[in-house]
């Protein structure tokens, strides 16, 4: 039997939003959990809240369930199925579209619906395109975001008895996909992964987008795959693709590709940050796999980089708790071969939720006095009070040393927070 994982921070944040009169709109990558979160997980609250099951209403359109949906992919039968189903003015209904952007002007239906006084919209997307970009002209300024993400490492572990230490090795090989749970050997984890790599996420950017060179979108989340925490941008990948592998894919057709991935939620970029100038570099970005274990199945298990996998599941962690990530850059003059130079210390994250900030410095290894020092150099060059956070690959007791600088352990943060 398949373990039943309560996903309790985003059943919060939908439970937080019930009845508030917005287009509650969750997205996220395929697969990754929000079609259970709404229909088993937020469905089973709401009975439990009293709601009558026909007063919930579900409709899936989700490619790989289309003979369920029929022909309500047609917005005129799907209207006609919506209103056939809320029979009267005051009972409360709750209506859950899945995958709703495979309906061609579903925005009329929502809006609609979402006009009614006793009626609570959800609807879920794979595509950030019409759910972020294009939100407040499409929903009127009524869409209100939970974003999903595959199981944290907490999630990941619930209900689990092996030592941590193991749990830890299986998630950054294999990541949080929900599927997983189903899949018992490596080998069918593995091919779960690439699976869903080939069959769905590049068959879908290609669809959606029509792309002519499937084969050049693979080789570019190759890249990124491969260059997780690192300072890139398109015409550098361009380069390294035409230098390294002899494949020749322009800046622009790059930028474009790197556009339609991060808006089908499978990689996120973040922008260097200057700490003292208090402005954006907007020329270069750090890009993260939304998935430390679908990232390990695209270069087929080959590159399992700890330093690099351990950043990027920090940054994942981070996100999911909710806060917004950008990469620090400390600029300071010091003197250099005789001559006094700007220098540029990077932090690795700065996260802010709104009432509070966090430095973050991720060191999978602090194994000498040098790498110590080399850790606390940009943080030590920060002067303001915000809160400033070493996390290291060893499992050790939380403290502050004597610069008000706090050291962690990995399993810690991922269990517990920075809080």
């Amino acid at each position: 039997m398949v373990q039943y994982i309560q996903r309790e921070t985003y059943l919060r944040q939908l439970t937080d939003r019930r009845d508030n009169g917005e287009i509650k709109i969750v997205t996220g990558p395929r697969r990754s959990g929000k079609s259970w979160l709404l229909s088993r997980i937020y469905k089973d609250y709401l009975l439990q809240q009293g709601v009558a099951e026909s007063s919930i209403i579900i409709v899936s359109f989700d490619m790989d369930d289309e003979e369920e949906t029929g022909n309500l992919t047609e917005r005129q039968a799907l209207k006609d199925y919506l209103y056939s189903r809320i029979i009267d003015d005051e009972t409360p209904y709750y209506v859950i579209l899945d995958e709703v952007q495979e309906v061609e002007g579903f925005e009329r239906i929502v809006n609609g619906l979402n006009a009614r006084d006793n009626v609570d919209v959800y609807v879920t997307g794979s595509n950030s395109h019409f759910l972020s970009s294009d939100i407040k002209t499409i929903f009127r300024g009524r869409g209100d975001e939970v974003r999903v993400y595959p199981f944290s490492f907490r999630e990941f572990c619930t209900g689990r008895t092996e030592p941590v230490n193991e749990l830890w090795k299986e998630y950054y090989t294999y990541g949080g996909m929900p599927g997983l749970l189903r899949q018992r050997t490596p080998e069918q984890k593995m091919a779960y992964l690439q699976r869903l790599w080939n069959k769905t996420y590049l068959d879908d950017v290609v669809e959606r987008h029509k792309v002519k060179n499937r084969e050049a979108l693979s080789t570019l989340a190759d890249a990124l795959c491969s260059s997780v925490g690192s300072l890139t941008n398109p015409n550098r990948i361009s380069n390294v693709l035409r230098n390294v592998q002899n494949i020749k894919i322009d800046s622009e057709t790059i930028a474009r590709y790197i556009n339609y991935l991060e808006e089908a939620f499978l990689f996120e970029g973040t922008k260097r940050y200057n700490i003292k100038g208090n402005k954006y570099f907007e020329s270069i970005k750090k890009y993260y796999a939304v998935d430390v274990g679908l990232r390990n199945a695209k270069l087929n298990f080959r590159q399992q980089e700890l330093t690099h996998i351990m950043e990027n599941v920090i940054y994942n962690e981070l996100r999911m708790r909710g806060y917004v990530v950008d990469v620090g850059v400390v600029e300071a003059r010091e003197m250099r071969g005789g001559k006094l130079e700007y220098i540029q210390y990077e932090v690795d994250f700065i996260a802010s939720n709104g009432l509070e900030k966090y430095y973050v410095q991720s060191a999978f290894a602090i194994d000498s006095e040098e790498k110590h020092q080399q850790e606390l150099r940009s943080l030590l060059k920060i002067d303001d009070s915000f809160s400033k956070v070493v996390i290291t690959g060893s499992d050790i007791a939380e403290y502050t040393d004597e610069k008000g600088i706090r050291f962690m352990g990995l399993f810690q943060f991922l269990l517990h927070g920075l809080r």
